[in-house]
């Protein structure tokens, strides 16, 4: 695929080794082979076997990471440069360089953030269009999970069930005013600081708990690299002395999302990632059993383990969403 232009903004690591003009284009940031080199400090050849890998193992789609841009060279030759996406961007960045991928995705969520507040905020039309299309691009990728997982009986119905909660989610979206953003609004509140040791601990429970029934073997929750602790620091890092994610909706969100896709553990990411998010309601007394049941959370992790790494902003409002519904009910 190819992009227009779009904007280029200017990124700095915090240690200040790192300057890489990032460009902003489709809602997502992109950059190229040469500029992950500088950002992450690797060789392009290290750069090159990671993202091989990534595509090998099916954790990304190459097609739906990769855009074809031309470029001018220093010879005056024009070039078609391939860039990459943010999604390969973190990917890359948390097995070469967990503190800078980390450091990077604050930013960029940040950049990103700030740039949709501003389009939703002065193009209401562009608003309702949106949240139509998001709409027809959720139901599709239930559809595709039911099919690719075979979803039958009460799971298929469980799907079906977020189809129906999300649809209600939709029709309250046409009253929010311009300033809205496609969210419920929440509270803006830290919560209960998630410790990365006590994470550890409560995993270390679920494996021997899984073990002990002859569900999981002894490789299941091993971290591979600092992926967990990245993305712990991720969900509650603060900007300008403010929590980066306001909510704890927010948090629990792109906590489950992230575990899920990020592939912190060599075994078990899905049932972990599942188990972190209810585990982090709980502590914050926002688990609502009875609403969001364990039926419902398996069709739900399906669906963002299936889902398009582009699609990401729409599932974690789908989740903030799916937890007001279960807030409100309870």
């Amino acid at each position: 695929m190819t992009f227009e232009q779009g904007e280029l903004i200017l990124y700095q690591s915090d240690d200040g080794k790192a300057a890489v003009d990032v460009r902003l284009s489709g809602e997502t940031v992109w950059l190229t082979l040469n500029q992950m080199s500088e950002l992450f400090g690797r060789d392009k050849s290290v750069i090159s076997r990671h993202l091989r890998n990534i595509f090998q193992t099916g954790e990304l789609d190459r097609s739906a990471v990769i855009a074809k841009n031309a470029t001018t060279a220093a010879d005056g030759k024009t070039y078609q440069m391939d860039y990459y996406d943010f999604d390969a961007i973190i990917s890359v960045g948390y097995r070469v360089n967990s503190k800078r991928g980390t450091q990077f995705r604050i930013w960029a969520t940040r950049v990103l953030k700030e740039h949709l507040v501003q389009g939703y905020t002065f193009n209401q039309r562009r608003l309702a269009e949106k949240g139509l299309g998001e709409a027809r691009q959720v139901l599709a990728l239930l559809a595709n999970t039911l099919e690719s997982h075979n979803l039958v009986n009460d799971e298929g119905q469980a799907v079906l069930h977020i189809v129906q909660q999300y649809a209600r989610t939709w029709r309250l979206l046409w009253q929010y005013d311009e300033d809205s953003l496609i969210l419920p609004e929440r509270k803006e509140q830290a919560g209960i600081t998630f410790q990365l040791d006590a994470a550890r601990q409560a995993i270390a429970t679920l494996r021997k708990d899984l073990m002990t029934k002859g569900e999981a073997t002894d490789i299941f929750g091993n971290e591979g690299g600092d992926g967990l602790a990245g993305i712990l620091g991720a969900i509650q890092q603060t900007f300008g002395g403010q929590d980066l994610y306001s909510s704890v909706e927010e948090k629990a969100a792109h906590l489950l999302y992230f575990v899920i896709k990020d592939h912190p553990f060599t075994d078990g990411n899905k049932r972990i990632g599942s188990f972190l998010f209810l585990y982090f309601l709980q502590i914050n007394d926002l688990l609502n059993e009875q609403s969001f049941d364990n039926k419902a959370l398996v069709a739900l992790t399906l669906l963002i383990a299936a889902s398009n790494p582009k699609h990401k902003d729409l599932l974690i409002r789908l989740i903030i969403n799916l937890l007001a519904e279960t807030e409100e009910g309870s």
